[in-house]
């Protein structure tokens, strides 16, 4: 019952705000939004779909930067993980479980919401692609399922981030700039700036855009000792233990992060019908330090005994080729994205619960005295990824209209990670290499020290056509139907090897394990089928069922079998998970109230969601966490916002999400699952956030000031139950006043105004309760300078 009154609340809410506003005595028009959600340019009020577009003008005025500062504007997107280049994106409360970064590339899950950058998708597991937000036109979050036009991973949504391109308007050019003070951490700045020339007028224009971004930290680095747990059961009873101090990684504000990057491309129109564009951009991401704090260590601090920094560079080049060819648009895209990331970071917790730590640190065989416990992981990543896209649009006016395609993806994940340990006890160790006969990444010997090595090549490649049928049964009423068919191909090659004595080799060689099973191919047909009602200009309504797909994959313990007299009796690891269902039923409207000067979006939507893609570990099946197909789960929901420019200086935005989500079903054996009834991960009850701008003339220059706030419930870190942290809700509230004229602006802006800390992300990563949290109080001045 009070599930059921918090939503009929939100709805009021949200129709009393787009329908009850009477005697505004001027009106102005808001401005248009041309998005492309459905491969085709369309204003946003005219696509029947639920997409939220954050134009250039939105993306300036909010400051929006990374990863963290867009989706903190959308009320139904979330995230999990630690920190920059490690989270995973999700929408309406599709989500069980955030891939940890340690074994994301061997083990990790496919995303189920698609990141495109353009026309390209470039998410990964456990590590989203941070890319910095600068001269971009709008980013577009397009809710639901979204395979048919999409592709693999747009199982829950899809998010595109669509840059500015070369225009033969005229010379163009801009400049800005920043310093901000975070409170209790270090200073940050930032420099960005683009120019855009045409070179032969309507021929030939450039365009090229760079940044150079540094975040101060704010988390400290508490010099701490640490010694091995005599709660491990591992360690031998009277054993000599040593401490081992931290001192020489100790730092306050350790946790500094920096975005470098330039964006070039050059238009030529070929003719009047066609024209060629080409793109690069390069960016380099480093993070030092963790973004989540120990509580038991203290308020934004943690103790680490290890290196931790991380480099995540990555280059994309595009062409793209497009024409009319008669009454027919067709456009090729394609895309090389290369992606590099190198990271180190801290792993001593596992020894809290470790069951082979003494045999490598303590004197063999006898197990009385055992030597420095630091711990270590050190991960080499490297991810390719080609794709090409030719597709076709019929004539928008006709009454019968067509979208279709065809799509290759290639990709190529290569992951060299090792776990070191510097205080490994003396002896004979064999190997510090991958398997013999193993499909090696690497196939040098690694550092002494190194007790554990994952060397993985995984592969997706995939061939699909796909095509939107539309076509108007009346001026008000069209029905478009929508299907993809695809053939996919996974691989897993390569092996996970163990450090022993006595020179024999151990771990899993998946060459051997998966001998004529990978690459494995799947191929499947999806659907959607959309009913829109526009009887008039202003009003939109339509309906959709739509289905999204996200890649399977393997297990490392394919074939282990539950021990008897178990839960798990009988149970057998698979090799391998096939993609989980996702059906989307959703009814959803668009309104242009008030002489176009509000528009009130809305969508209400049921999901069912089957053979959910599950991590499972479970010692009576496998030492290693295991994905299955298991479980069910359904989500209610509701989304809505508002746009209403109130008067000719008041502009106010509103949205929400309200998602009623639960774990319908699960086998009796995952027992590291929630309980059947439980909410999923990720996914707060209730979020919404609320922006307000307003302008007038201060002694002859436009000045402004503009607040906004997000709310957001309580939510669950994850389905699996050692994961499973209850996450607090919280508020967050932001503001800036400026002036900004024709050429030059400056604002004074504050972000995080009552230091809140929030619980955006509760992981376990480290064997106990690691909180992400945001940026603490931030004082700063912005100027830019446009010529």
């Amino acid at each position: 019952m009070c599930k059921r009154n918090q939503l009929s609340l939100a709805i009021l809410t949200a129709s009393v705000a787009g329908f009850s506003i009477n005697g505004v005595a001027e009106t102005i028009a808001l401005e248009e939004i041309i998005v492309t959600a459905t491969k085709r340019a369309a204003s946003l009020q005219d696509v029947p779909i639920a997409v939220q577009a954050l134009g250039g003008e939105a993306i300036e005025e909010q400051n929006v930067g990374n990863f963290d500062d867009y989706l903190a504007l959308l009320p139904n997107v979330t995230a999990g993980g630690r920190g920059p280049g490690q989270s995973a994106i999700y929408i309406r409360g599709i989500a069980t479980d955030a891939s940890s970064v340690l074994n994301g590339e061997v083990a990790g899950l496919a995303p189920n919401v698609a990141l495109y950058l353009d026309e390209q998708p470039v998410g990964t597991p456990a590590r989203n692609l941070d890319v910095y937000i600068t001269d971009v036109e709008r980013i577009e979050v397009l809710a639901g399922p979204q395979g048919t036009l999409f592709g693999a991973s747009s199982q829950a949504g899809t998010v595109r981030i669509i840059t500015n391109k070369p225009n033969f308007d005229g010379v163009e050019a801009g400049l800005d700039a920043s310093v901000s003070s975070t409170r209790g951490g270090e200073m940050s700045n930032s420099v960005e700036g683009f120019i855009n020339i045409p070179l032969i007028e309507d021929k030939l224009a450039v365009r090229a855009a760079f940044y150079s971004v540094q975040d101060g930290g704010y988390i400290d680095n508490k010099e701490a000792t640490f010694k091995l747990p005599s709660s491990n059961p591992s360690f031998p009873t009277g054993a000599t233990i040593q401490e081992v101090s931290n001192a020489a990684f100790a730092e306050e504000d350790y946790n500094d992060s920096s975005y470098k990057g330039f964006r070039g491309s050059v238009k030529y129109n070929l003719n009047e019908d066609w024209s060629l564009l080409a793109q690069h951009m390069v960016q380099e991401m480093t993070a030092d330090g963790v973004f989540d704090y120990d509580p038991e260590v203290g308020e934004l601090e943690v103790a680490r005994n290890y290196t931790d920094a991380m480099t995540d560079e990555f280059s994309q080049t595009s062409v793209t080729i497009e024409g009319r060819l008669g009454t027919l648009d067709l456009l090729y895209t394609g895309s090389y994205l290369d992606r590099e990331t190198e990271q180190r970071t801290d792993n001593t917790a596992y020894y809290n619960v470790g069951q082979w730590v003494p045999y490598y640190i303590c004197d063999y065989p006898n197990y009385t005295v055992c030597g420095d416990p630091t711990y270590g992981y050190n991960g080499f990543i490297e991810n390719t990824r080609t794709t090409h896209e030719f597709r076709v649009n019929t004539d928008p006016e006709k009454s019968l209209r067509l979208t279709a395609g065809v799509f290759y993806d290639d990709m190529e994940l290569l992951a060299d990670t090792y776990w070191d340990q510097p205080g490994l006890s003396a002896g004979d160790f064999y190997p510090n290499t991958p398997l013999t006969g193993a499909t090696a990444v690497n196939p040098n010997p690694r550092p002494q020290g190194v007790t554990y090595i994952n060397d993985f090549t995984r592969t997706e490649e995939q061939v699909a056509a796909f095509g939107e049928l539309t076509y108007d049964l009346t001026d008000a009423l069209s029905v478009t139907l929508g299907a993809r068919y695809y053939e996919m191909e996974v691989g897993l090659a390569g092996s996970s090897s163990f450090n022993f004595r006595y020179g024999y080799e151990a771990g899993r060689n998946m060459d051997e394990k998966l001998r004529g099973k990978s690459p494995a191919e799947t191929s499947d047909t999806i659907y959607k089928l959309n009913i829109s009602y526009a009887p008039n200009d202003d009003i939109l309504l339509y309906g959709t069922y739509s289905e999204g797909f996200r890649p399977g994959g393997f297990n490392r313990d394919g074939g282990s079998v539950g021990a008897a007299g178990t839960s798990s009796e009988g149970i057998v690891v698979p090799d391998g998970y096939e993609s989980d269902t996702v059906k989307n039923y959703e009814f959803g409207w668009k309104a242009t109230l008030l002489e176009g000067s509000m528009q009130f979006n809305g969508a209400l939507y049921f999901i069912d969601w089957s053979e959910m893609q599950v991590a499972v570990y479970n010692l009576d099946l496998s030492r290693l966490t295991n994905t299955f197909n298991v479980g069910e789960a359904e989500v209610r929901g509701v989304e809505a916002d508002i746009t209403w420019q109130a008067t000719e200086n008041l502009r106010l935005f509103s949205a929400f999400s309200f998602n009623d989500t639960e774990l319908t079903s699960r086998p009796d054996w995952a027992t590291n699952m929630a309980e059947e009834g439980s909410q999923l991960a990720m996914t707060p009850e209730l979020q919404f956030n609320v922006r307000a701008r307003y302008e007038w003339d201060l002694r002859g220059y436009p000045a402004y000031w503009q607040l906004s706030g997000k709310y957001a419930d309580d939510s669950y870190s994850s389905l699996l139950e050692v994961n499973r942290f209850k996450q607090e809700g919280y508020v967050t509230l932001k503001g800036a006043v400026g002036v900004q004229t024709e050429n030059w602006g400056a604002e004074l802006f504050v972000e995080n105004l009552t230091d809140k800390r929030a619980e955006l992300y509760i992981g376990n990563q480290d064997y106990s309760k690691r909180i992400v949290t945001n940026r603490p109080r931030t004082v700063g001045l912005r100027v830019s300078y446009d010529f």
